[in-house]
């Protein structure tokens, strides 16, 4: 798409969001190569991007994959079985590292969701926590989102490289994509909580979503940070979501990335809003933050930004 078409639309939905005082803290519109637009609501500092972390961790997971660190068809039980309790559910011999990164690991439970991590949920040992729960469904066959699975994925990685998630990230995403050390929640045992709370900017939160639209590459400086192959399986369908509220919006899920509603688009999505979408059809990423005080992201921004800014990209 013509870089001068986008940010005249874009620019057009900002004047509209501040006329209606729409709850949007930041805005951008990019190409795999730069930022063609931004607008700031409020200050621009680093936040909880909350769930849009999975992506992340699934580029980590790809890279170590690429590597051959781990595979998709790796079991819980095989990858931690000195860490097995004496009661474990048979069933985890049959939880592999593609039903995590699919939300279909068969725990079937939001487990170490915010509320839950919140009131002590699992501590002060996270990983003996999942492996001591029942598996109740048939993994790989229905799809439950639990930050549990994304953490469990980043333990696998952590076992297999014997490298701490967020050093791994480090040397291989966010040292190359300059994004620095971003704040990170952890666990009570000091391993980061793959499903949740890196702490970015937006400029930089939209950054995975660029090397993505690129292929794996980052750009502006040429350097492959995961394999094409990986982008192509991360951002296909692999599972459907369950329908809510007939909005538009479940339409499938990758490897910790959700499918959207406009041709080839996907995108890496954290509660209240913290959303980079690929356009990959259109060569953009659209990226947003807003605030944490109210869901004002499901009630009035979502449908705002589909109608006023999304669409009319797609269209141009």
């Amino acid at each position: 798409m013509n870089a001068s078409t986008a940010t005249a639309l874009f620019d057009d939905f900002i004047r509209y969001a501040t006329d209606r005082h729409l709850p949007i803290e930041g805005l951008a519109v990019a190409d795999e190569r730069s930022i063609l637009a931004e607008h700031h609501f409020t200050h621009d500092k680093p936040r909880s991007i909350y769930s849009h972390t999975k992506s992340y961790v699934s580029t980590a997971i790809g890279i170590a994959v690429g590597e051959g660190a781990l595979r998709l068809d790796d079991t819980l039980a095989d990858v931690f079985a000195a860490h097995l309790p004496d009661d474990a559910d048979p069933g985890l011999a049959g939880v592999t590292l593609h039903d995590l990164l699919t939300m279909s690991s068969g725990f079937d439970g939001d487990f170490l969701m915010i509320a839950g991590r919140r009131a002590g949920e699992g501590c002060p040992d996270y990983l003996r926590y999942m492996l001591s729960k029942p598996v109740r469904v048939t993994p790989g066959t229905a799809f439950h989102y639990s930050s549990a699975d994304t953490y469990l994925a980043g333990r696998m990685l952590e076992e297999r490289t014997g490298m701490r998630l967020g050093e791994y990230l480090w040397r291989h995403v966010f040292d190359p994509l300059g994004q620095g050390w971003p704040v990170w929640e952890h666990d009570p045992q000091g391993h980061a909580l793959g499903g949740s709370s890196i702490e970015m900017r937006l400029a930089d939160m939209l950054r995975i979503a660029q090397v993505f639209l690129n292929g794996g590459v980052w750009a502006p400086t040429g350097r492959r940070i995961v394999d094409a192959d990986w982008v192509e399986r991360a951002t296909s369908r692999q599972i459907d979501t369950p329908v809510q509220d007939d909005d538009g919006w479940s339409c499938g899920y990758g490897y910790q990335w959700w499918m959207s509603p406009y041709p080839h688009a996907y995108r890496a999505d954290g509660a209240f809003g913290q959303i980079s979408t690929v356009l990959p059809d259109q060569g953009l990423v659209v990226a947003i933050q807003c605030p944490e005080e109210n869901d004002g992201w499901a009630v009035t921004v979502r449908h705002e930004l589909h109608e006023r800014l999304m669409l009319p990209l797609v269209a141009a």
